[in-house]
């Protein structure tokens, strides 16, 4: 299997004697597309930012696709696109210039990219925008900026630091969309995010980190079926104002034409809809309540606290 990402034993501590990164090590592989979790203060930005030069780290070793970042940084940071989560650009500057000039870190003429720089533009509904200066832009706007800034050198590893913290749910999509398509032509992507249904619609792999360690790594499928519940929305035929009880079954009154269930994985569903049928409720349609990746992170890390 060949790499794109190798971290071995990183560690960080700052001048203040904070211990931001213990020992740090994960693997990605080409061609995946994997999340990066954990709470505000975990490590995932340190982590990020060492691997992109911002931050110089205490000990350990990162290699992008088999370059050592010590030795042979130059060309390991050719293969690197970075979103960070703050807007770091000049808002006095035009669209294009800021993309032109971040090709030029990479020595890459315009000439170089002119084709690139209008694909790009153009998938990003930024392609009209080219000649505005960045404060005209809106938030949403600014962060497609940032995304097409990171693609110009045509990476072969992007790492999205939040790339949608902030937007509204049909940017987030939108996205979601363009990224996919990135990563199905090739482009390995590390996600870090928030919104971990992020992780559950879009990644194949992840690791939580939690007080500067990693406390898992698995395939989000894996993941998934570790759970040992699933919680379903049942929209019904009619309205019920009492509570429902069913037996190997939490039930939750959301309103009174809609519920949510908890289920065990060793239940069936089938005795549930038997039972509301004898109480002559029928069920009209039904979904997997978003968020199980959630609750599972949720427990881990209140796992971590107690030991």
């Amino acid at each position: 299997m060949s790499l794109a990402l190798q971290v071995d034993c990183l560690k960080k501590t700052y001048d203040n004697q904070k211990e931001a990164l213990k020992g740090v090590t994960f693997e990605v592989a080409e061609g995946d597309f994997f999340a990066l979790l954990g709470p505000n203060g975990a490590g995932k930005s340190t982590i990020i930012s060492i691997i992109s030069s911002l931050t110089k780290k205490t000990s350990g070793k990162v290699f992008v696709f088999g370059k050592d970042t010590d030795q042979d940084f130059s060309l390991a940071k050719s293969y690197l696109g970075v979103v960070p989560q703050e807007f770091n650009f000049n808002v006095f500057e035009t669209v294009e210039n800021i993309i032109y000039d971040q090709a030029g870190y990479y020595g890459l003429t315009r000439g170089e990219v002119k084709s690139r720089f209008k694909e790009i533009l153009q998938k990003l509904d930024l392609w009209d925008k080219r000649h505005e200066r960045a404060n005209k832009l809106s938030g949403g706007m600014k962060r497609r900026l940032m995304i097409a800034r990171a693609l110009i050198n045509n990476p072969k590893l992007l790492i999205l630091d939040e790339p949608t913290a902030g937007v509204d749910v049909e940017l987030r999509h939108s996205l979601w969309e363009f990224i996919k398509e990135i990563n199905e032509q090739g482009t390995t992507i590390i996600l870090t995010t928030h919104y971990l249904e992020e992780a559950e619609n879009l990644c194949r792999n992840l690791a939580i980190i939690n007080h500067g360690k990693i406390v898992a790594e698995t395939s989000v499928k894996e993941l998934v079926y570790q759970m040992d519940k699933e919680h379903f929305i049942l929209y019904l035929d009619k309205e019920i104002k009492f509570p429902l009880d069913m037996p190997d079954y939490e039930v939750k009154m959301i309103d009174t034409t809609t519920v949510e269930v908890q289920v065990l994985r060793k239940y069936s569903l089938n005795p549930l809809f038997q039972a509301l049928s004898e109480k002559n409720i029928n069920v009209i349609s039904m979904k997997n309540k978003a968020g199980r990746l959630e609750e599972f992170f949720i427990d881990l890390i209140n796992k971590q606290k107690t030991r």
